[in-house]
């Protein structure tokens, strides 16, 4: 074969493509994710990471009707407000209300998830019944559990339902002795946010395999608490702790139904109540309030970090 033969037969060099690199939104991925995320890093420093830091330095100062002190008093806030009875006593109330609310949410959320899982029938419609109440305001929930279904006079829900059986009637939100008023705190979270939970745990249910059911069955096991016990309870394991982190992060951040239930009284209240009233009441000690509010943070970082230690959060695929 000659030369010219062979040149002829080799494929042609391919041609350097003259297309240009696309620029614009389509051809830069950086600038695209500081498009979209962006704004949202400058919202969240300018209302949650600015408001830290200032609180923090106020914390250190005098601050009296003023949000710029200039008198530096060190650790004496922190000092007063760990010696002071009413914020020490509001962590009390919020393990009262701890001690409640975390159980029985957790035990309602996982019932109305187990119930909802095994119908057969109007699954979805019962979903968004028990979800719905989670759109709900915890304010207009507060108002409605106050002013119509617990109020203390004889037209209220409550007391009327106790009327039929003779009962007097009750003041469900101004004495505290006997503290009926956590009833209706109490009820009133459940109803709001036993939903949310519900959701996680239908979530995790459904991905529990059915081979565990299938291969329990032709080991003996009845079906019920036993496979309720040996299988889809250890297979909640790592569902159950998130909730129950949750469920105890809510706890220390309530505010708006003991706010709105119990108005202004002296008894009752949780911590971001206490500081409420502390840096925006008659004394408007910002300095304390911001004090306080830097050892309830911390307090709510050390008990979720135990918590989750003791529960073996992270270690869920470990135990299946």
């Amino acid at each position: 074969m000659s030369t010219t033969t062979r040149d002829l037969a080799r494929p042609a060099p391919a041609k350097a493509s003259s297309a240009k690199p696309r620029r614009g939104l389509r051809g830069s991925p950086t600038l695209n994710f500081w498009l979209f995320t962006g704004p949202f890093l400058i919202g969240l420093a300018i209302f949650v990471y600015a408001p830290i830091l200032w609180s923090l330095w106020l914390s250190f100062f005098e601050a009296r009707f003023t949000v710029t002190p200039d008198k530096f008093v060190g650790f004496d806030n922190y000092t007063y407000m760990l010696t002071n009875d009413d914020f020490v006593g509001s962590l009390g109330t919020f393990t009262v209300f701890a001690a409640f609310i975390v159980p029985t949410t957790w035990a309602l959320s996982l019932g109305l998830a187990l119930l909802v899982n095994r119908m057969r029938f109007m699954r979805a419609f019962f979903r968004s019944v028990f979800f719905l109440p989670t759109a709900c305001s915890y304010v207009a929930a507060a108002l409605i559990w106050k002013m119509s279904i617990f109020s203390g006079v004889r037209f209220g829900l409550m007391n009327t339902v106790l009327g039929w059986f003779g009962i007097d009637n009750i003041a469900w939100l101004i004495d505290p002795n006997p503290p009926w008023y956590w009833l209706v705190i109490v009820t009133a979270r459940l109803w709001l946010q036993s939903g949310f939970y519900m959701i996680l745990f239908i979530a995790a249910l459904q991905n529990i395999p059915d081979e565990l059911y299938e291969a329990a069955a032709l080991d003996g096991a009845k079906p019920g608490w036993q496979t309720f016990r040996h299988i889809t309870l250890p297979q909640l394991r790592a569902t159950s702790t998130a909730v129950i982190l949750l469920l105890l992060i809510a706890a220390y951040q309530a505010f708006d139904e003991f706010f709105n239930l119990l108005s202004k009284t002296t008894w009752g209240r949780p911590p971001l109540v206490e500081l409420y009233y502390k840096a925006l009441g008659e004394s408007q000690d910002y300095g304390a309030g911001s004090a306080g509010a830097l050892i309830l943070t911390v307090l709510i970082c050390a008990v979720t970090l135990l918590q989750g230690k003791i529960m073996g959060f992270g270690r869920g695929d470990e135990s299946k």
